[in-house]
Order: structure tokens, then sequence, then C-alpha cells
């Protein structure tokens, strides 16, 4: 049994002060293989107290001293990046080889990016060429508590705290306390590479404890967030007591829209692409909306991609999926499955219970609804589990009118081969993100969404610009 208890504050790992232990179990197999400490209100003072100490020194760090530092973390965190895969595997059920690819691939690929957004980042700027007496200064907004969900750890841990220390802010980093390993290995990492005591801080808590805590903190400037709505909104009214700016990635429903001339792999990479990381995923597509002429094709296609994606144990290599984190994550998914069932949704892969010979872990069966229509719950909540939703549409306009009938607004997807509809409907999508035919987004593209899918952007420049304050001041004097 791993013993992970200790907090990394002011540059040193440090025991508890009001901990309570909390058991890491590994969901391939339902068993504990850590224990971690959910921290009190002293661990959460003291943590901020460290960053606080730390911010006049840091933030008048030089650019350059910024991107040495980030290049050492990167250094370091390569090294390790096997390591950071295994761990993930196992503490959030992510099949080990897409953990080690996938999972642990987005730390390093944020880092670089980061890296790449800074050194074009000008925080003196001129108002415009015609006032040379006016200077625009960006600044660091001071300490951050960054609050992190379990099913992307690296990718959301890399995109909040190195934007942080690359703006000049320091963090209090509060991991989800379902995957938590992965946070004490970045913060390894993090040491290794010779971040500044008090830059960055960790601890483990829950919501209720740690989360409420940074998020009504007075010491606190900022909040960044990422994890289910409902969360989102409590943060955002409990930031509202001390003015603290807070930025949301919330969930999302996304809508994957089939036209009749999109490619014939649409579906099936719709479905693996909603299916990867066992459906856990806020950007996943688990709406697939398709032109009627094409429909019963799709769910013939929908039907023979779900029944050929295996399920195993996250520590077996493969491209297979594996376990939902959790159990609570597992009820939840189980009974919305049970609910579309109810609904009349016509169930054409999967269902409720385990796979078959999978009896013990959190396993679900890969699952598609057809002939769903956009009141149904499996059609408006996140899911969160390998589970498409899937009906027809007659026309364009229809079809953009059913993908923007969601509170959310996260990520939609667009399958056509005619470059003038696919423009067409991506300007008409409101979400803060739009793929077209299976193409992501660059290094340094802004993640984030509309609506109920949250605020403000991470990664690049915008990643970059969340953590500062901007100041304008007159009358500055012209260089000699």
């Amino acid at each position: 049994m791993q013993d992970a208890r200790n907090f990394y504050i002011n540059g040193q790992w440090v025991k508890p002060q009001a901990g309570t232990d909390f058991p890491v179990i590994d969901p391939s197999n339902e068993e504990a293989f850590a224990t971690i400490s959910l921290g009190g209100e002293a661990d959460t003072n003291a943590a901020v107290a460290a960053a606080k100490a730390a911010f006049p020194k840091w933030r008048k760090s030089t650019k350059a001293e910024r991107l040495e530092l980030m290049e050492s973390i990167l250094s370091v965190y390569t090294k390790r990046a096997d390591e950071m895969g295994e761990v993930i595997s196992r503490e959030m059920g992510a099949p080990v080889s897409m953990a080690k690819t996938q999972q642990s691939g987005t730390g390093s690929f944020h880092i670089q990016a980061f890296i790449d957004a800074l050194k074009g980042f000008e925080f003196e700027r001129e108002l415009r060429a015609d006032t040379p007496n006016d200077r625009i200064l960006y600044e660091p907004i001071g300490v951050c508590g960054l609050i992190t969900p379990w099913n992307w750890p690296m990718n959301q841990i890399a995109l909040k705290v190195i934007p942080a220390l690359a703006t000049g802010c320091t963090s209090v980093l509060k991991p989800s306390e379902q995957s938590p390993l992965s946070a004490v290995l970045f913060s390894e990492i993090m040491h290794e590479a010779g971040t500044p005591a008090g830059i960055y801080n960790m601890l483990n808590g829950d919501g209720p404890g740690v989360g409420s805590q940074l998020s009504a903190h007075e010491d606190i400037e900022m909040i960044s967030f990422t994890g289910s709505t409902r969360a989102g909104r409590l943060i955002t009214k409990s930031g509202a007591e001390t003015v603290k700016r807070v930025t949301l990635e919330l969930g999302g429903k996304g809508a994957n829209l089939v036209f009749a001339d999109a490619d014939e792999k649409a579906v099936k990479q719709g479905i693996i692409r909603c299916f990867n990381n066992t459906g856990q995923s806020c950007n996943a597509p688990t709406r697939m909306l398709v032109e009627r002429s094409r429909y019963d094709e799709a769910v013939e296609q929908a039907k023979e991609a779900a029944e050929a994606t295996s399920v195993n144990s996250a520590s077996e290599e493969g491209r297979h999926i594996g376990p939902l984190v959790s159990e609570m994550q597992f009820e939840k998914v189980q009974d919305l499955i049970q609910v579309g069932i109810d609904e009349g949704a016509r169930l054409v892969a999967g269902g409720v219970g385990r796979p078959e010979g999978l009896n013990r872990g959190f396993y679900v069966r890969p699952t598609v609804f057809a002939d769903c229509h956009n009141n149904m719950r499996i059609m408006r909540e996140e899911v969160f589990g390998p589970v498409l939703s899937m009906m027809p549409f007659d026309s364009e306009e229809e079809a953009i009118a059913i993908a923007n009938d969601t509170e959310y607004g996260l990520t939609n997807y667009i399958q056509t081969t005619d470059p003038e509809r696919a423009r067409r409907v991506a300007r008409e999508l409101r979400s803060g993100m739009v793929d077209i035919n299976g193409q992501g987004r660059s290094a340094g593209a802004p993640f984030g969404g509309m609506k109920q899918s949250g605020n403000g952007r991470e990664g690049g420049i915008w990643g970059l610009e969340d953590f500062l304050e901007v100041r304008a001041i007159g009358g500055w004097p012209s260089e000699a």
C-alpha cells in the first residue's frame, strides 16, 4: 500500500496538519492500493500563505528566468513520462498503452506549447503606434487556486500550473482525490526541475473541503476550475464574495453532424472518439446527428463499431477501453443507460451491466442508442461513459438547430466533404470549439466553451492572458 499522505508546500514535502485518510482505488479491480490525506483548513491556509509569500519576488522574475524553469520542467517531465502514464493508468483506469501516449503525452505537449507562446508574448506594449505615451502592461494576477479533475489529470494540471508560473503567478493545486498520485508525481517533477519554494504548492482534498476553502479564501486572487457544471456554479458563487476571477472549463454534450456526403469512415471514427478514455471526456461527441438518407446505414455502422470495441483491465496493453474511474461513476452511467431504455430510445448495442467475463471492476458495456430525440435525458445530460445517442435530421438548418439546442457549448463536430458547407455550419454552431472531418486543433489553440460549458480559455496566448491583469498607463515618458 503506497503512502502518499504528504503535501508539497513551500518547496518541501510536509505532513498534513488536519488531514483525513482517503483510499485510492484501482478501478480495474476495486482494490485500494494507496492512501492519501484529505487536507483541512490549516493545510489550505499553509499552502496559500506559502504562495502569497513567494509572489512578490516571482512576479518580478524575468521572462528568461521563467522560460529557463519551464524548459527544465519539460526536460524532467519527458524523462519520467512513462512513469506518469503508469500512474494515471492505475489511479483512473485509462489503458496503459493509451495512458503512456495520450494521457501522459498531454503534459509535455502543453508545456512545450506554453514555452512557444511565452517566447513571443510581450508583457509591455504600446497602445497604438500613434500613442507613444500610452502603455499597456500585462501583470500577474497573484495567488491562484487550481482545481483539476480526474479524467485527464496531466492535461488539466499542465494547462493551469504552467501558464500560472509562466505569467509570474504563484499557485496552489488541488487535484481530484480520485486521481491524486499523478499530481504527487508532477510535484516531484516540479521540485526536481528546481521550482523556487512557494511558487507551486499542492495539497490533496475534496471539493467540500479544500476546494471550497480555496474558492472562498481572501488571499486567492483567481480560481481556475475544471469539472462539472454543478460544481462550477458553486465555485462561482463562493468566489463572488471576494470578487476573485473565476475561470471555468465545465461539461459538454458535443454533437457530431454526419452529412450524407461524409467520408465512409466518419461513423466508425465518431464511435472511437466518443468511447476514447471510456467516454470520460468533456469534449466527447456523444450526440451523433445523421442526415436521414444515410441514417439506417450509420446506425448499423455504429452498432458494428461498438460491438468491436473491446473492454479490459487498464493494466493490459492494447487498444481497448478500460473501466470507469469509480463506483459512483459506474452507478451513474448504469442509471442513465436504463433511463435511455425507459425513455424509448432503441438500444442497438451494449446496455446495462458489465461486459461478459468482467465481474469485478467498474466496466461498462459500449452502448449505442438510436432513434433518440433531443428531449431525452441521454441527449441532454453528460453521461461521461461509453454511450452514444443517435438521431436523424433532414436539413442543414435542422442539424444546426438540434446541435445548438443544449445548455452546453464546448465542442461540436462536422463530417462533410463539402468545404463550403463545413465553413458555413462551423460558423453557426454555438460552441467554443469545432472539429471538421476528424481534424483536431493545433498546439496553442484555445480550449474552452460557451454557455454552461464555462468561460475563459486554456492553452496558448489565451491561456497566458487568463492569468494576467491588463493595466493602462497614460503619460508614459518617451524613450530617450
